[in-house]
């Protein structure tokens, strides 16, 4: 085996010259296999979220999906209702309320009138705030309706902020990824610099039928 193992640091020219001369050595080729790394988890295998309670935006195939995204550190964390607008109204200061006592990361997933499914992951829960907070961890999310994130481009750290009057996530030229506004019924996305996104619904600007907040712990 230590020849082997030494096989696999030469590099892909040797590699090559070396397995041409290995033909019909079966036994040898078997160990080889043996000893390659395990592929990563597919993406039909996650290790499932326990939710506390059943979404009524994301269903089991979106969850499976969005957990392959979420950062090393929270694969395992039970999901935690702490805001949905079926249960707590229409209301960004209610959201604020429920968020309170929470230090985050939360999982904020919408669907809109036309049915478009999407969201942010943000490491920090959210709170009204003078200026812009959260990590490179933040990132936004569609369904459309193949799932796709957009992570942190590095170029800037606008990641989240809360007003009184409105939520906003990402921004770059006088735009912001994904925002709410104070009554959690109209939103707009356009593509910013923080994330490097695409218009996350069908429309730059929505109007929302459902939103849920998953606090990850």
């Amino acid at each position: 085996m230590k020849g082997l193992r030494w096989r696999y640091t030469r590099l892909p020219s040797q590699v090559e010259d070396a397995l041409s001369g290995e033909e019909g050595e079966e036994g040898e080729e078997e160990e080889e296999k043996e000893a390659a790394p395990a592929p990563a988890p597919a993406p039909e295998d996650p290790v499932e979220p326990q939710l506390a309670e059943a979404s009524q935006v994301l269903g089991a195939s979106e969850i499976r999906q969005l957990s392959l995204h979420l950062p090393p550190r929270v694969i395992g964390y039970s999901w935690s209702l702490a805001f949905c607008t079926a249960r707590d109204g229409f209301s960004l200061q209610s959201l604020y309320r429920q968020m309170e006592g929470h230090s985050g990361p939360v999982l904020l997933v919408l669907k809109d009138q036309d049915g478009q499914i999407f969201g942010a992951f943000s490491s920090s829960a959210f709170r009204l705030s003078k200026g812009f907070y959260g990590t490179g961890e933040t990132f936004l999310f569609s369904f459309s309706p193949q799932l796709k994130v957009f992570k942190w481009t590095g170029s800037n750290s606008f990641f989240v902020k809360g007003d009184l009057d409105s939520l906003m996530m990402g921004s770059g030229s006088g735009q912001f990824g994904l925002w709410l506004d104070g009554d959690l019924y109209h939103g707009g996305s356009h593509p910013c610099a923080t994330f490097n996104n695409e218009v996350l619904a069908r429309q730059e600007q929505f109007c929302i039928k459902e939103l849920e907040a998953w606090v990850l712990s």
